[in-house]
């Protein structure tokens, strides 16, 4: 005898059930999907705007003390306290600071000295360079920077140095030195005839190359009395414009309460530079770069505070 299965026959009452426990499983299933949808926005959200503010600090907390628009017909000086930290060297009457500042100034060259100037660097950086971001070229020790170490251009060229420099591009070059002496003398009340040249002092240029040694690495913080002793007045004239030929890498003073900058004057009137740094003022440079930045740097020996010249009017 066959048994025959019987069916359970589906009263009103279990299809409701069903259809209640299907539609139960569908919301969880969007509730879920949502739920995920929402996680990753805020995922997204919170990434972004971490990126923004690594990317934006540094302008964020900088101020611009001379945007590059502006044409200084006269020095603007800012005034800073003097650091106790003058008291650690010798006081020399006339050349030691009783004011301390940093001071920008855009008549220390003109235009057609601005363009020399970078031809003689770029003349002799073409000869070498670094496997790094930064090569530098100093005319007074003959330091010039070739792969991962350095040269003396004048004993590795020999007499091909006859064909990249000429005795009116040393002539230039240390006539504006001395015209970037008397302008410090000048702006923070000093003797001139006490200030002395000292070392190093050189051309640079940077570009966005990652750094190969540390001698790459120019972003830092730094006190220049610290690092080179010698150090008193430090002095960048720009040879390229920024936001034209170059972009971040811009010359910073750590304060206290914020971190100052001086954006390069750029556009037909010439090159910018900057002179600058009052003893022990901290410093640094703007990691964040593209193209490349020319920059001549002096070192002037005495004591006293920062001149900045942005080029040519």
């Amino acid at each position: 005898m066959t048994v025959q299965r019987r069916g359970i026959s589906k009263t009103p009452e279990s299809s409701a059930i069903e259809k209640k426990i299907k539609r139960g499983n569908a919301q969880r299933q969007a509730s879920s999907w949502r739920g995920n949808v929402i996680t990753l926005l805020l995922l997204t959200g919170v990434t972004g705007l971490v990126s923004w503010i690594y990317f934006t600090w540094a302008d964020d907390f900088t101020h611009t003390m001379v945007s590059r628009g502006e044409i200084l017909t006269q020095p603007r000086v800012f005034t800073v306290e003097c650091s106790e930290d003058y008291k650690k060297y010798k006081f020399f009457p006339g050349c030691t600071p009783t004011k301390c500042g940093r001071a920008i100034t855009d008549s220390v060259v003109t235009l057609e000295e601005a363009q020399k100037l970078r031809r003689l660097a770029e003349r002799g950086l073409s000869l070498a360079g670094s496997d790094g971001g930064a090569s530098i070229l100093d005319l007074h020790s003959g330091a010039l920077s070739m792969g991962k170490q350095f040269v003396n251009i004048y004993r590795y060229f020999k007499n091909e140095i006859r064909d990249v420099f000429t005795e009116d591009d040393f002539e230039l070059y240390r006539d504006v030195r001395s015209r970037i002496q008397k302008i410090i003398a000048e702006t923070f009340g000093l003797d001139s005839k006490q200030m002395y040249l000292t070392k190093p002092t050189f051309f640079s240029r940077i570009n966005s190359t990652s750094a190969k040694t540390t001698h790459d690495e120019y972003w830092h913080p730094h006190i220049d009395k610290e690092t080179y002793g010698s150090f008193d007045y430090t002095s960048l004239l720009y040879l390229s414009d920024y936001g034209l030929e170059f972009g971040g890498g811009r010359f910073v003073f750590m304060d206290p309460s914020s971190n100052r900058t001086v954006e390069p004057r750029a556009g037909a009137e010439g090159h910018d530079g900057e002179l600058g740094l009052v003893l022990l003022s901290m410093r640094r440079v703007s990691l964040r770069s593209y193209r490349t930045r020319r920059v001549s740097t002096t070192s002037v020996e005495i004591a006293g505070g920062p001149l900045l010249s942005r080029g040519p009017l």
